[in-house]
């Protein structure tokens, strides 16, 4: 199926061909048709599936654009409205549409205006209520639009989405997308839709299926040099790293622009202008490797993230999915990478079993296998490169004092002087040590485990602890040793 089965018009069309759709997801297929037939909705699907589209796209295809504002739309976050906000923007430009982004923090006035020139609202709950409860603005949209909707009952949204409903007509068009449907998400849905459609994709299509998933057994000790190793050997063009707590975000942000990478970073403790500028500059090709907590896995929408790096495996298999659907978006490919202690096997395997996926284990390269490709690449990069008058002029210069060959050579040293595989040669479990590990875990699974082989667990459980708990004494060894000096 492509786009233009929808019948979409002519600057809908144009905007969605920009934005470099080809073909509509499972939620866009499936949703789409009713909401263009005039059905309330209720969609189940998660994030990175395509639900802006799924909604955006009917609703701006039925809109007039000359009646002041048709459309709400109510997100659970302010990074959410934001990326919403900016992805209707693109649906509608052509056709004249205008959004309007409304948040706490913000001053009221600045934001009063931008409503009255808008089409479109994208809002937070509680910024939303306020604005409606003090008279400051009135609104008569055709359609409402909840998303995120059990993220929104989650961060104790309920009460105010349904004082917000009493501020709205009667006679619209509602529509609600939410991941899953505890009791007061199905509660709130009979009170606010009418006659409603429902739409479900299922496990198996919850992860996209253009995202390879890939996991790496390391020692806790080994995350770091794991990841600038994969990041090494991967060269991802843009990446996001997601870390369960702040202190660990704004430790590797550090830690990682010491390493001479351009990093950008974003948690829940960062002011309002801090994260916008932040998002933006990741958008906007000014930073390559963005470190995240899970608040940015909601919304962030980029579509030319190649890598998705899980520092830490995350808690939950919702999170897990949140996460990995930043790469992988508008049809492109896309790798998400996670590291694991040995203990975390289990987590895997629960993750694969709730969300409907498989994760394939790997091996991390060794520093010879990175300079291998690394030469290659350069080897690709140099076949493929211009030459340049002024490169031509310089080879002319060193040959009143050089043979060509030497010059070739000279050369070829300064560039692969730029080729620097950091940490050490082995990190992580090579792959008999990560498929016995895995038979282990197997069996420990269906309590086939005798005595001895129990034994043999522990023992081996015991001397990890031990490799750990070297690895960190050397550090601190090393680190005492540099502030000596």
């Amino acid at each position: 199926m492509t786009f233009n089965e929808f019948n979409f018009k002519d600057t809908l069309n144009q905007a969605i061909k920009e934005a470099g759709f080809t073909e509509p997801s499972p939620i866009q297929e499936k949703a789409i048709p009713l909401i263009l037939e005039g059905h309330d909705l209720i969609a189940q699907a998660q994030t990175g599936t395509g639900k802006t589209a799924a909604f955006g796209l009917p609703v701006i295809q039925q809109m007039s654009g000359n009646r002041g504002i048709e459309a709400l739309v109510i997100v659970p976050t302010r990074e959410l409205a934001m990326q919403v906000s900016d992805e209707l923007y693109r649906f509608g430009k052509i056709a004249g549409i205008k959004t309007a982004t409304v948040y706490g923090g913000t001053p009221y006035n600045k934001q009063i205006e931008r409503i009255k020139q808008a089409n479109i609202i994208v809002a937070t709950p509680g910024r939303l209520q306020d604005l409606l409860m003090s008279k400051r603005i009135e609104l008569n949209p055709s359609f409402v639009i909840l998303d995120e909707a059990d993220e929104m009952l989650d961060m104790g949204f309920l009460d105010e989405i349904k004082n917000i409903f009493t501020f709205l007509p009667k006679e619209r068009q509602t529509l609600m997308f939410s991941a899953t449907m505890p009791k007061p998400i199905k509660s709130l849905a009979e009170q606010i839709l009418e006659n409603p459609k429902s739409v479900t994709i299922t496990k198996k299509e919850r992860t996209n299926r253009d995202i390879k998933q890939i996991f790496y057994v390391v020692a806790e000790y080994e995350r770091d040099d794991a990841l600038l190793r994969l990041i090494d050997y991967k060269n991802p063009n843009k990446c996001i790293i997601f870390c369960r707590m702040k202190k660990e975000v704004d430790r590797l942000s550090s830690y990682m622009t010491a390493q001479g990478f351009k990093v950008a970073s974003l948690h829940g403790d960062m002011e309002q202008k801090q994260r916008e500028h932040t998002i933006r500059a990741f958008k906007n090709g000014l930073v390559d490797i963005f470190i995240a907590t899970d608040v940015a896995a909601r919304g962030l929408d980029v579509n030319d993230v190649t890598h998705v790096f899980n520092y830490h495996i995350p808690f939950d298999s919702e999170s897990y999915v949140h996460r990995i659907g930043r790469t992988g978006r508008a049809g492109n490919k896309g790798e998400a990478i996670t590291l694991v202690s040995p203990n975390e096997l289990r987590t895997i395997k629960r993750i694969e079993k709730d969300v409907g996926t498989v994760m394939v284990s790997d091996v991390i390269p060794t520093r010879q296998e990175v300079k291998v490709r690394k030469d290659n690449d350069l080897l690709l990069k140099i076949a493929n490169t211009k030459i340049t008058p002024s490169a031509k002029e310089m080879v002319k210069m060193l040959q009143h004092d050089l043979d060509i060959v030497t010059i070739a050579h000279l050369l070829a040293t300064l560039v692969q002087e730029e080729i620097d595989v950091k940490g050490k040669d082995i990190i992580g479990l090579r792959a008999k040590e990560l498929k016995a590990l895995i038979e282990r875990e197997k069996k420990w699974k269906g309590g086939k485990l005798n005595d001895s082989q129990r034994r043999g667990r522990n023992r081996r459980r015991t001397q990890e602890h031990k490799r750990r708990s070297k690895g960190s004494q050397d550090r601190r060894n090393r680190r005492s040793r540099s502030s000596n000096r």
